[in-house]
């Protein structure tokens, strides 16, 4: 039952391409996109740790991470949720929780977390942030 919900989805994603509603897969990964951008630069200015690397080495950080995560992209994400769903019952007659997850996760959260490290990496080394030595707190709790 799985296996078929999981197809199931990635025809369906596949196929969104040409159907209706499609301007959402290029509007939505666009905005979580420069939310993560945003917050990069202002990752790079903090001297914070890139997003993916702080979230998955330092515990202490976590926590604040993902609650940023959550005020970025949260409104991207029940959009997102929220469209897929108006598709799902215009083109299926009905919506698929597994499919609307993964859909929304690929079109709201999977752009914003690779692209926020991303920019604070090439804003470190354009040279943003670097007038003053100064961690923050989260990059003092994983040195401790």
């Amino acid at each position: 039952m799985l296996e078929e919900a999981i197809t199931r989805g990635w025809n369906n994603l596949v196929g969104r391409w040409d159907g209706p509603m499609n301007f959402r897969l290029f509007i939505q990964p666009a905005v979580a996109i420069l939310f993560a951008i945003r917050a990069g630069l202002k990752d790079a200015r903090e001297h914070e740790t890139p997003f993916l690397q702080a979230v998955l080495s330092t515990p202490g950080c976590r926590q604040e991470r993902l609650q940023q995560v959550r005020k970025d992209v949260g409104r991207v994400f029940i959009v997102a949720l929220l469209l897929d769903s108006i598709y799902q019952v215009i083109v299926h007659a009905g919506i698929f929780a597994l499919e609307l997850l993964i859909t929304a996760t690929v079109l709201a959260l999977v752009p914003y977390v690779l692209s926020r490290g991303l920019v604070t990496r090439i804003a470190r080394s354009a040279g943003v942030g670097k007038q003053s030595g100064n961690s923050t707190s989260c990059d003092e709790q994983s040195k401790e």
